[in-house]
């Protein structure tokens, strides 16, 4: 099946370059272009693109300012921010805002698919190990962090918790399964479950909410 790609960003030969690399992947398609985050929510209403690839410095509508409200529509679009700096500031209230990860914007055509890729099927964009290191530092740079809900956790089990608090750790589903001493797939089914449960779209946001709710701290 092919994935449907919108690309947003506000400088011309960024968009010809991205588009033109990911056209030349297999499965791939880039279905439009936009030059700010109000042109953006526009052709992903109209397009309905898999992934949507968002600049976060734009004029007229920024892409956190569009990354929201694209989540909001609940579409089933998934946003990949990009940033020139990995540690970026905005890119953390891009990941509180729905955003499903992010992607440098040097990075090389294979990374660009692969990225597109993983955030069209619904994982955490990066390695587990990197998207640890990250989402940590994201969250030194978060505002004050919200108590988790007794009512909200209330609704997981106490095993569905534990593989919550590992994905924040970084940890893949394999790595899971085996620190658990269960089959993959058993962790993949409490995987969708604590999704569904928590009302998150992928394993990026429950990061983030184990962060937020201060069930898993930065060390």
């Amino acid at each position: 099946m092919t994935i449907r790609v919108l690309i947003v960003d506000d400088q011309m030969m960024v968009r010809e370059g991205f588009s033109v690399l990911l056209n030349a992947m297999d499965g791939i398609e880039v279905v439009g272009e936009a030059v700010d985050g109000r042109q953006a929510i526009a052709q992903v209403a109209a397009l309905r693109p898999d992934v949507v690839l968002m600049d976060i410095r734009m004029p007229e509508m920024n892409g956190l300012e569009a990354t929201r409200e694209i989540v909001a529509a609940d579409t089933d679009a998934k946003v990949l921010v990009l940033t020139t700096f990995d540690l970026d500031e905005y890119v953390y209230q891009a990941l509180r805002a729905g955003a499903s990860g992010f992607l440098l914007k040097d990075a090389s055509a294979r990374q660009l698919a692969d990225g597109v890729r993983v955030v069209a099927a619904g994982e955490a964009l990066l390695a587990p190990s990197v998207t640890k290191r990250l989402i940590v530092e994201f969250s030194k740079l978060a505002e004050t962090p919200r108590p988790a809900d007794p009512v909200e956790v209330g609704e997981l089990t106490e095993r569905e918790t534990e593989v919550l608090v590992l994905i924040a750790q970084g940890l893949s589903n394999a790595e899971i399964a085996d620190r658990l001493i269960v089959a993959e797939s058993t962790i993949k089914t409490h995987v969708s479950r604590i999704l569904v449960k928590l009302g998150l779209r992928d394993r990026t946001q429950a990061a983030v909410f184990a962060y937020e709710t201060r069930l898993v701290t930065p060390a």
